[in-house]
């Protein structure tokens, strides 16, 4: 079951990549990992990148995934982000909005996902900490 959850989770993150690159915060694939409260944070951070005419470009490295099953159907992850190589990138210019890394480049996510009844683990809330002392390497 924890695998599954990981799996989900993962292509969550690749579909929540791919709204942002096709900036599209209804992107089929995104609205297939989330559901409620999940779905509406997802579409707004991608929203945000939309208004600020924005992409992202780089790598992101995710780290210390941790799942807790709380049923058949609840379970919830913790996992850092390492943002140090992951930049926005201005989409009339191309020019690569690069930063220095800073503890900020250091994320971590506390995540709450359902099974669906096609056994899908939908992400349904999220909560992110830039700078989090359990992420700095």
């Amino acid at each position: 079951m924890k695998d599954a959850i990981l799996k989900d989770n993962a292509e969550f993150v690749r579909a929540l990549d791919a709204a942002i690159g096709a900036q599209n915060p209804r992107l089929p694939a995104l609205e297939y990992y989330t559901e409620g409260e999940g779905a509406a944070a997802a579409q707004q951070w991608v929203k945000s990148f939309v208004d600020g005419g924005l992409t992202v470009t780089g790598t992101v490295r995710y780290y210390d995934r941790q799942v807790t099953v709380e049923s058949k159907t609840k379970a919830s992850l913790t996992y850092c982000g390492d943002e140090s190589k992951g930049y926005n990138k201005v989409i009339k210019t191309g020019v690569v909005k690069k930063t220095k890394t800073t503890k900020n480049s250091y994320v971590v996510y506390g995540v709450q996902v359902e099974k669906n009844a096609k056994g899908v683990w939908e992400l349904v809330k999220i909560a992110s900490t830039r700078g989090a002392e359990k992420c700095q390497p």
